[in-house]
């Protein structure tokens, strides 16, 4: 079986999302703005009827996949393979104080994706891990499967899905919290994956 289509919807606004802070790893919570932005995204997302809801094991992107799978009733799974890039030494910092830290090194890495930070992983890296989740849910189902994940995860993988040249990959713009991308397949095509919308989101 192939997938027809995929829906990468990145949470809900967290407290590190608030104040400025390089989340990754960190297991941050949503806020009540987050909570009522996974509620508003709903009925908007039910529209794509999904047979499955994979999401990543951190609590944000798992309580943001929640609002929708407790509303919906649709099947979720948890994947760490859909977790956030991990920013290594960044984690918990602004950009400020990353710049102060590593002169230049945050700016390098926002348009290199084969660069890491200090003990984190490239963007290439988390592409990777998270393509293997797509190949999986495309082997087994033939709808609309959504995966609820993160910015910097979903910025990746519309690079690695749609075939760019990893140097290009910066020239995405980032996902808003609860935005989300959509990809599909032409009926009868070659089976490559093209982009629907980027960066979709609710008024609210």
């Amino acid at each position: 079986m192939t997938l027809d289509r995929l829906v990468l919807w990145r949470h809900g606004e967290t407290d590190y999302n608030a104040t400025g802070r390089m989340q990754g790893h960190y297991d941050s919570a949503l806020t009540e703005t987050g909570w009522n932005q996974a509620r508003f995204a709903v009925p908007v997302l039910s529209g794509f009827a999904p047979e499955l809801v994979v999401c990543s094991d951190l609590r944000r992107a798992r309580d943001t996949a929640t609002v929708f799978t407790q509303a919906t009733s649709v099947e979720l799974r948890v994947d760490e393979r859909l977790r956030e890039t991990h920013f290594g030494k960044w984690q918990g910092l602004t950009a400020a104080e990353i710049a102060a830290e590593w002169p230049g090194a945050l700016d390098a890495w926002r348009v290199d994706a084969s660069l890491a930070p200090p003990d984190g992983e490239t963007r290439i890296e988390v592409a990777e891990r998270a393509a293997a989740v797509v190949a999986d849910v495309d082997a087994e189902c033939s709808g609309t499967v959504l995966l609820a994940a993160h910015g910097g995860l979903i910025s990746a993988l519309t690079g690695r899905l749609l075939d760019l040249p990893t140097d290009r990959w910066s020239l995405l713009g980032g996902i808003g919290n609860c935005h989300w991308t959509v990809f599909t397949r032409r009926p009868g095509g070659d089976g490559r994956w093209r982009l629907s919308s980027y960066n979709a989101g609710t008024t609210r």
